[in-house]
Formats: structure tokens, C-alpha cells, sequence
């Protein structure tokens, strides 16, 4: 029985598995989701909350033959994360033995779930993945790691692109991995200090109903979108958050402000449609609703997989034209992290030729970075002419290109 006194809160309970439970929590509410397996109703939905809930703790348990519980921490204080994890091995819900590893994670869940999974299996190591909103993406994870520096949750961050993993090098919240398969991959997708490595790229593309429009207007530059056949029928996702923010700074990074600003206002002032993510930009395209979108590779072939009538097109490849803007996936080792060895070797298993094959080959194909690819991919043939960015000048001008584009191009 715990100690209400010492901790000086309430004593709330809560039911599982038919056994009467004594907790008590500080500033904190959290959810217990239903199992997934035919035990299930053995098991029913625990809902058990703590007084003062500042922030939310997301359970849900995977089961095998003995129930694991898997822990998302969202927002919640250092303190309850400790006294939470005290619970769960105090009713038998974690082993003091488990090795684990908490992710943060960009790619969405459909992709990146199963290749957990198969890290688990491989390696006795459980994930603890927490993962992005559509409407937020990258930025709320980042702004998480932020706000968590003094005492770190996150073990890695898998970004599903690359700027705001440099802005949190920029803020030193990275430490150094070493991991063996980073020699397989050019210096370009790596960080030179070893804080982060880049695998399995996204391409930037537009995404074209080929009912709605016909080959003598079929887009070749992304400065296409402001031409008036698109007008009103364009759509790109709203340039905040995720790729499309990472986009934003590329463009100011390789045009200068001038031709960069000079692009966007000429986009707006075609009546172009800001959506809430890139995948709704490619559904949008696939329905009809809009003609042609910016959005990245994954979603676009998905709408191809449905067999939607679109097609991808990769922008600006002309001579003198500036090239497609090709974002890698970004891994990197929180500094102070709890589990650093845990993090090491997760690190090292996504960047492994398998998993780039993995990522390639699955529904988000996902463009293979490393030395050893040779195979033919979904996408075939690839652009032969790629943005010449830096990433490192992108990062450092983010937050104030985010800041015109919400002043000027978004009227916030």
C-alpha cells in the first residue's frame, strides 16, 4: 500500500483485472486502452485519473502470452514519470529487467509501428514510441525535447526530416552515437560531429489529377502553382509544421529571402488552398477536390496504390532550375537520455541496409540513402537533379521564416 501521507495527495482506485488497486499521483491523468487480443474481455477499459492533471499519460498494453504495458509519456512531469513507472512494476506490469527505449517519432505510425516490432523481436528491447499529430508533426515533438532538456524522457528522436533535428543540435540537446552502419552513407547525411544521421529520404513533389488537367498545362516547377489555370485549385499544407515547414526554410536558404518571398506571395495571391497536412493535400488531388498539391513522396503513392488518377512529378529539373528538394529521415541520441545504449542500438538497426529496403519497398517507399542500394525503386525513375541546400543555413533561419510566412503568407 502506498503512502498517501508521504506524498501528499489524494488516494484514488481503480480496477484491473478484477484485483482493487490502492494509487496515488501527482499532477497527472492517464488511460488505460483496451487490449487488442481475444483475453481481452477478461481485461476490461481502466480509467483512472490523479487530481490536478497538468498533462495526459497514454497507456495501452500489447499482448503475447503475458501482458506488457507499453507507456507513452506526454507532457508529464519528471517526478510522475518516476512514481508511474514505481506503479507499474509494483502490480507486475513492468519488469525491473525490461530494457526499453523511449522514441519520438515523425514517420507515421503505419510505417515506423512494424519496424519496432521487428527491433523487439531481434533485440528483447521494448519501445516506448510516442508519435506526432497531423496537425503539428514534427514541431510538437521537437517542442517537447525542448521543454524536457532538464530531465530527458526521450532516448531518440527519429525526425522524418532534417532541420528541426539541427535546430535541437543548434540548442546541444543531441549527444553522439557512433553507430557501425553510418559508414555506409555519403558525409552529406550525417552530421560531421556524429549528433545525427540521416537514412531513407522523402521527396518534395506535386501531385497531379491527370483528369483535371491535361499534358499542355501539366506542371513543371512549383512556381507553376501561381500560373492561372491553378487558380483557387492548388492546394500545399499548412507551411508551419513537418516537411513543408522544412521546405519553407530550404527555399529561403537556396533562393535568398527576395526570391523566396517573391514565390510564396505569388502562390497566394493565386488562391492557393492551405491544408492541414501533406496527406490531405494528396487525397484531396486523388478525389478531385483539387487539381494539382505539394506533398512528399509517401502520400503520393499512396494515392497511386489506391489507384487514383494522379501522377508525381518531380519540380524543377530544367537547367538553371533550382532542382526537388530531397529531405532524408534524421536519428539522433538525446543528450542525457535515460537508456543511451538502449538508443545506440536502435540507432544502428534503422540504419541498416534491411530497413532502408524495408522502408523503400513498403507503402511509404522511402528513397534509400546507403552505399550498398542497387534495386530498382517504386518511384523509378528518381530526379535527376536535387536541391543544393544547406541544411545547416535552413535550420538557423526557421524560426524567422516561420515567421513571415505566418505574418505575410498565412494573414495571422
Amino acid at each position: 500500500m502506498l503512502r498517501e501521507q508521504r506524498l501528499g495527495v489524494r488516494q484514488f482506485n481503480c480496477r484491473f483485472g478484477g484485483r482493487k488497486l490502492a494509487f496515488a499521483g501527482k499532477r497527472a491523468s492517464a488511460a488505460c486502452a483496451r487490449q487488442r487480443t481475444p483475453q481481452a474481455s477478461k481485461h476490461p477499459k481502466v480509467l483512472y485519473g490523479i487530481e490536478q492533471g497538468l498533462a495526459q499519460w497514454t497507456f495501452w498494453r500489447e499482448f503475447t502470452r503475458i501482458p506488457t504495458l507499453i507507456v507513452s509519456f506526454v507532457e508529464i512531469d519528471h517526478a510522475t514519470s518516476l512514481f508511474a513507472r514505481s506503479v507499474c512494476r509494483a502490480i507486475g506490469l513492468l519488469s525491473d529487467t525490461q530494457r526499453t527505449v523511449v522514441v519520438y517519432t515523425a514517420l507515421d505510425r503505419n510505417f515506423s509501428e512494424p519496424i519496432f516490432e521487428r527491433f523487439e523481436a531481434e533485440t528483447g528491447i521494448k519501445v516506448l514510441p510516442k508519435y506526432d499529430t497531423e496537425s503539428t508533426k514534427t514541431v510538437g515533438l521537437v517542442n517537447a525535447i525542448i521543454a524536457e532538456k532538464e530531465h530527458p524522457r526521450c532516448d531518440v528522436f527519429w525526425n522524418n526530416e532534417i532541420v528541426n533535428t539541427i535546430r535541437l543540435k543548434q540548442r546541444e540537446l543531441l549527444q553522439r552515437s557512433f553507430p557501425d552502419n553510418s559508414r555506409l552513407y555519403a558525409s552529406i547525411f550525417k552530421d560531421p560531429d556524429d549528433m545525427w544521421h540521416g537514412f531513407a529520404a522523402r521527396a518534395r513533389v506535386i501531385i497531379v489529377n491527370t483528369n483535371l488537367v491535361d499534358p499542355a498545362n501539366m506542371p513543371e516547377s512549383i512556381a507553376d502553382l501561381g500560373l492561372p489555370f491553378f487558380r483557387g485549385r492548388a492546394g500545399i499544407a499548412k507551411p508551419l509544421f513537418g516537411t513543408t515547414a522544412t521546405h519553407m526554410a530550404c527555399l529561403f536558404a537556396r533562393l535568398g529571402d527576395t526570391q523566396a518571398q517573391t514565390l510564396l506571395k505569388s502562390l497566394k495571391s493565386n488562391e492557393i488552398s492551405f491544408e492541414s497536412g501533406n496527406k490531405t493535400c494528396a487525397v484531396k488531388v486523388g478525389q478531385g477536390v483539387l487539381a494539382v498539391a505539394l506533398t512528399d513522396t509517401d502520400d503520393a503513392m499512396t494515392e497511386i496504390r489506391e489507384g487514383k488518377p494522379v501522377r508525381i512529378i518531380f519540380p524543377d529539373q530544367k537547367e538553371g532550375e533550382m532542382g526537388t528538394l530531397t529531405i532524408p529521415n534524421t536519428l539522433a541520441l538525446i543528450k542525457g537520455c535515460p537508456h543511451p545504449e538502449e538508443g545506440k542500438a536502435l540507432i544502428d538497426f534503422l540504419l541498416s541496409p534491411e530497413i532502408e529496403e524495408l522502408l523503400s519497398q513498403g507503402e511509404s517507399s522511402q528513397i534509400p540513402l546507403n552505399s550498398t542500394y542497387s534495386d530498382s525503386h517504386p518511384l523509378s525513375p528518381l530526379p535527376t537533379r536535387l536541391m543544393d541546400v544547406d541544411f545547416n543555413h535552413a535550420a538557423s533561419l526557421f524560426e524567422r521564416v516561420a515567421a513571415w510566412i505566418s505574418r505575410v503568407f498565412l494573414d495571422k
